[in-house]
């Protein structure tokens, strides 16, 4: 036998977190970012004018408003304007939430456990460590601890729009990971909403709520179907049907926004086989029906739903500096504030680290761990479902509801200035590093480390 020498064998290459996702996963989320940038500060505009009608001498006028009572009584549906946009359309934006996470599991960067681990992973440190610090300042208050969950929430918009103007220029991983992050916190509000803020559940309606939601499936898998008729565009075909489920669960007892993710679950996020006839040019049928109404929904969910439930639901009478020094000695003011600022940090970064060791990876070399103490700082921004939570919690216009919200503001301000001026000094950073690799695109405007990445696996 022939004692032959080589070289060694080449050491595989080390596993790191925060690596490139796919080009077409960094295009997708920069456009979102794009977009989310009006829909956040639509959100809130709409925040500081109810705060200042709620306190101005104009302020019944406002919660006459958000108070008076419309709709249908023996269907449960006689409800206050702020109600209605509570359970109607914050519906709208969780049924974008829906859609979102359908179109990551399916063909996003989480149908990859490699890559969904970490986002995932720090999305539960995120939810945890904040409602534990909650539920620490309010231990022995009963009535205080119902809001525990208020803490947990990430608001989507906000905190994109935030990264959209300071962070043009940091890696797409991060920002990745922060819209990855926000949308698995969703889901686990979206539970929490679920499991413990339903009460009095009526199975009646949930059964025939069945028949609505199984139409609603079939019609939207039936993509060809949809698009053969123009005139007849496919939303004419299935909002009435959405609508349908919505009142239903709505009348169950359970929020009524969960019909919004259940309905956006069983929009396809591929396209069929059959999406149309070979030369077919109309161009709805190339693109999966999830794709299309993320794009026609996303300006009517941030640019109306979002900032009109903002506006009902963020007017609180202070009280003036009598009322404020109150709303800020309050242990509930103080567990929001601690646990949506200290909590999320050492939540996502700290769980972050924890599945770096577990997994024996590396934080990709470009990156620093204070760029992730950053992202997580903006995580901590939790504006629209925070306030639902609240809600949900204490009632509107109680004392303790009326402090939760003073620290959801002053949380989430905090949140956003500390993340901004982390991320903003990181931006100056990264600027030029992204000139560089743009300067290695080839003509076809993909840059060639993305076109390295691709020939490397096949």
């Amino acid at each position: 036998m022939s004692n032959t020498s080589g070289p060694p064998p080449a050491d595989p290459a080390p596993r790191t977190t925060f690596g490139r996702g796919s080009y077409s996963e960094v295009v997708r989320i920069g456009d979102i970012l794009r977009r989310e940038t009006v829909g956040g500060m639509l959100l809130v505009g709409a925040a500081i004018i109810a705060i200042i009608w709620a306190n101005s001498p104009f302020a019944d006028s406002y919660f006459s408003i958000r108070d008076t009572t419309i709709g249908y009584e023996p269907w449960h549906l006689n409800l206050s304007i702020g109600a209605w946009s509570a359970d109607g359309l914050l519906a709208i934006f969780f049924f974008m939430v829906g859609l979102e996470l359908k179109r990551e599991i399916m063909i996003g960067d989480l149908r990859q456990w490699d890559r969904a681990i970490v986002p995932v992973a720090a999305a539960f440190g995120g939810v945890l460590i904040p409602a534990l610090v909650y539920a620490a300042i309010n231990w022995g208050d009963s009535e205080a601890l119902r809001g525990w969950a208020i803490p947990t929430a990430t608001d989507i918009a906000f905190a994109v729009a935030v990264l959209a103007i300071i962070g043009s220029h940091l890696p797409p991983a991060l920002r990745i990971f922060l819209l990855t992050l926000a949308v698995v916190d969703d889901l686990i509000a979206i539970l929490i909403i679920a499991l413990v803020y339903s009460s009095g559940i009526q199975f009646s309606m949930l059964l025939w709520s069945l028949i609505p939601l199984g139409a609603y499936a079939l019609l939207a898998r039936r993509q060809r179907l949809l698009f053969r008729y123009r005139h007849l565009p496919a939303w004419l075909l299935l909002l009435p049907i959405g609508v349908a489920f919505w009142v239903l669960i709505h009348a169950s007892g359970i929020h009524a926004t969960i019909a919004g993710v259940v309905l956006g679950f069983t929009v396809p996020a591929r396209l069929r086989a059959d999406r149309g006839e070979p030369g077919d040019d109309e161009d709805d049928e190339h693109h999966g029906l999830a794709e299309l109404f993320e794009h026609r929904i996303r300006p009517l969910s941030s640019g109306f739903a979002v900032p009109v439930f903002a506006f009902f639901s963020a007017g609180v009478a202070i009280g003036g500096a009598e009322g404020l020094a109150s709303a800020l000695g309050s242990t509930v003011t103080l567990g929001i504030v601690l646990g949506l600022v200290v909590g999320k940090i050492v939540g996502i970064t700290g769980v972050t680290w924890l599945v770096t060791k577990v997994t024996r990876s590396n934080l990709d070399p470009s990156l620093r761990w204070i760029d992730v103490v950053g992202v997580a700082c903006l995580a901590g921004i939790g504006f629209t479902v925070s306030l639902l939570v609240a809600e949900l919690s204490f009632g509107v216009g109680t004392e303790l509801g009326d402090h939760a919200k003073v620290g959801i503001f002053l949380a989430s301000v905090v949140a956003a200035v500390v993340g901004s001026i982390i991320l903003a000094a990181r931006n100056k950073h990264y600027a030029a590093l992204e000139a560089k690799e743009a300067a290695d695109s080839d003509l076809d405007g993909v840059p060639d480390v993305y076109e390295d990445d691709y020939q490397a696996r096949q």
